[in-house]
């Protein structure tokens, strides 16, 4: 057991950390589960979601959460289950954004800097 005063908070800190981690990670898994008993598209975001949650919590790299969002992606492919639109990429294709409008500077050119004279070597 720890004596010192931050190591004590380190420890209470860190169980605190793992129960966090492992609710997320058993979260992670039944929404797994779930996709993998009935690719729908509700499941298969809902199973993006957590792993999205996962790689922000820390818990799995982001690596990892591409090449299983992948394999999430084919099954649900496999099982004809379509894709619907994210939230994100729903708003972007329906609002358009105007084009910022291009600033006209003008950049003053420094004058050029004159060579230095070379300095001689020889003691005076």
């Amino acid at each position: 057991m720890p004596i010192i005063k931050s190591a004590k908070k380190r420890v209470r800190t860190a169980r605190k950390a793992t129960i966090r981690n492992a609710k997320t990670k058993r979260i992670m898994r039944s929404a797994l589960k779930a996709f993998a008993k009935k690719a729908t598209p509700a499941s298969h975001s809902t199973a993006q979601s957590v792993i999205d949650t996962a790689i922000k919590k820390g818990l799995m790299s982001k690596n990892k959460a591409a090449r299983i969002k992948k394999q999430l992606s084919a099954q649900a492919k496999a099982a004809g289950a379509k894709q619907t639109a994210t939230k994100k990429t729903a708003a972007k294709s329906t609002v358009k954004k105007a084009a910022p409008a291009k600033k006209t500077t003008t950049v003053k050119k420094a004058p050029k800097a004159t060579p230095k004279k070379a300095r001689s070597t020889k003691s005076k």
